[in-house]
């Protein structure tokens, strides 16, 4: 378990995945314009930035917003949770939004439920029974409901204090809500039962069967910045990866610098991927990673979105080793 452990504290430093870094302002479905780029050259690796203005999103810049998915967005505002459209279907008026307020948070004892981590909806069909909210808080509260049977949310303490910064999704492989530990060495899933006071739980180990070279300089660069772990999974084509955003402080902003990703089987194995195919992921400061084909979005292949909290881009993985970005 120690080697383990050793081998799994240096993923924060592993080498990039053939990385082009495209920082840009873009989702599944908005435009961007260019603001600024450069050029950066270490280690005879070139490496391409583009900086972009993110489009506005009222909804999602609104200070009550706690995050989306499933299109919808949540926000909290004096106790209660309301989730909404995020974009009317055809041409809709906005008032034919579909809306829906969920019971008043309880707090546990020793939790908070001001600061919410994200939200993860397994669907966003309110009349149907199976329909079920997940947020996850700041710290050991994770709250499901299930609003069609219930008017009370089920409140779970987690114990395990690696998954209090944890982000949750949906997995729909698994009809669960689905969170990596800190540093990405195991997954936890939750989900109510049959009956709402009750929930199941399980903890899925990862094996990591490979590791990037990176000489020792490198590594203890990449461990000097700020790792998070995304859990992502297709669900058309039932793939999971896990996906380590890094990103340094500078001048009080958070910059992002790289992308490494792995993809893990069902028996937990974890292998170091630069190429996830005709794949493409999102990833969203406040709202639910998501993996989808870019051939049904009209998008790249083998690319990742992100909005961080201060920047926001494309990364072009690529099927060939490459020198990492500064």
């Amino acid at each position: 378990m120690s080697l383990l452990l050793s081998r799994l504290s240096k993923l924060s430093s592993l080498k990039t995945p053939a990385l082009v870094r495209y920082l840009t302002a873009r989702s599944f479905s908005t435009s961007y314009s260019k603001k600024t780029s450069r050029s950066t050259l270490r280690n005879g690796g070139v490496g391409h930035l583009e900086f972009f203005e993110y489009p506005r999103n009222r909804l999602m810049e609104d200070p009550g917003t706690i995050g989306s998915s499933q299109g919808a967005v949540a926000t909290l505002k004096e106790g209660v949770v309301c989730l909404q459209e995020s974009t009317p279907k055809g041409n809709e008026p906005d008032s034919d939004r579909k809306r829906i307020s969920l019971p008043p948070l309880v707090t546990l004892p020793h939790c908070q439920t001001q600061i919410v981590t994200n939200v993860a909806l397994s669907s966003f069909f309110p009349d149907e029974e199976d329909f079920v909210v997940a947020i996850k808080f700041l710290g050991p509260q994770l709250s499901l409901c299930r609003p069609a049977r219930s008017s009370e949310w089920t409140n779970i303490r987690i114990t395990d204090p690696s998954f209090f910064n944890s982000r949750v999704i949906y997995s729909e492989r698994d009809d669960m809500f689905s969170m990596p530990a800190s540093g990405g060495s195991y997954i936890g899933s939750w989900n109510l039962g049959e009956d709402d006071e009750l929930h199941k739980h399980k903890v899925k180990q990862l094996w990591f069967k490979e590791f990037p070279e990176l000489e020792q300089s490198d590594w203890e660069r990449l461990n000097s910045y700020c790792t998070s772990e995304h859990l992502v999974e297709c669900g058309r084509t039932g793939e999971t990866f896990l996906v380590k955003w890094y990103t340094r402080s500078h001048f009080r902003r958070k910059e992002t610098q790289r992308f490494i990703v792995f993809k893990i089987d069902e028996e937990g194995n974890a292998v170091h991927t630069s190429y996830i195919g005709n794949l493409c992921i999102s990833l969203h400061s406040k709202a639910e990673a998501i993996c989808v084909e870019s051939s049904l979005h009209d998008r790249s292949p083998n690319i990742i979105f992100f909005k961080g909290l201060h920047d926001s881009g494309i990364a072009h993985l690529c099927n060939f080793e490459s020198s990492w970005l500064f």
